[in-house]
């Protein structure tokens, strides 16, 4: 059986290992250094800052051909700036997303491609990513009842979220949109002791704000990366 590896792997070595068909999803892989080794039919989906293959730093080309590379930039925002541009940066790619969806007929917004979740589930998931790290250990307000955990959440922890509820596409842009005004709002009046203050994240502990604001636009950005690629797959069906 398929094993998963998750937490602070940092600094191990893997020799000899065998490796065909492993999936990394959510990793971090800053200084890591690959030798003696095939890659043979290998994608790679991920903010690059310098990246040497067989002696030649292809980072430039990459950026070249990448249509995502401006918007990557929201990865690593640096400062309350970068982190207010890249909420609009996001929120304008969203609302093309969005566009898209409502396009289709209701039983597609809802319909999984792949396995993956459907394109309202993805939406709920990023309601609850947004209340896990912003509403709750920020704002110290509640989690919307229709959020989507992540896989292999507690629902302990979240006694407010209802797994079971339905809601339509048109619920959860509303909730979408009231937390992107207050997001926009926060952001605004922002300070540099606001971003190092630290406040305490459900099931992920101590995190300083400048931590739980970047972690909610790698949310955003990744889920429409994959909502992106399944719009494209359903819009084919239809």
């Amino acid at each position: 059986m398929p094993e998963e590896f998750e937490g602070d792997l940092t600094e191990s070595v893997f020799w000899g290992a065998d490796m065909r068909g492993a999936r990394f999803r959510d990793v971090n892989l800053a200084e890591v250094r690959i030798s003696h080794a095939w890659l043979i039919d290998v994608e790679v989906d991920a903010y690059v800052d310098r990246l040497v293959v067989n002696g030649v730093d292809v980072t430039a080309y990459v950026a070249e051909h990448d249509p995502w590379s401006a918007l990557r930039a929201v990865l690593r925002p640096t400062d309350a700036d970068s982190m207010r541009n890249g909420w609009a940066a996001l929120r304008a790619a969203w609302a093309t997303a969005v566009d898209r969806a409502q396009r289709l007929p209701e039983e597609a917004q809802h319909a999984s491609v792949n396995g993956e979740w459907s394109f309202v589930e993805t939406l709920r998931h990023l309601v609850f990513a947004t209340d896990k790290w912003f509403t709750g250990p920020i704002l110290g307000d509640r989690f919307q009842p229709f959020g989507m955990a992540h896989k292999g959440a507690s629902n302990e922890l979240w006694p407010e979220v209802d797994p079971d509820v339905t809601p339509s596409l048109t619920e959860v842009l509303a909730a979408r949109d009231a937390q992107a005004e207050r997001i926009i709002d926060f952001l605004a009046a922002m300070t540099g002791d606001d971003l190092a203050r630290t406040v305490d994240v459900l099931e992920n502990g101590p995190h300083q704000v400048r931590d739980c604001i970047a972690t909610v636009l790698e949310e955003e950005f990744w889920h429409l990366r994959y909502a992106d690629r399944d719009l494209t797959v359903l819009e084919a069906g239809s």
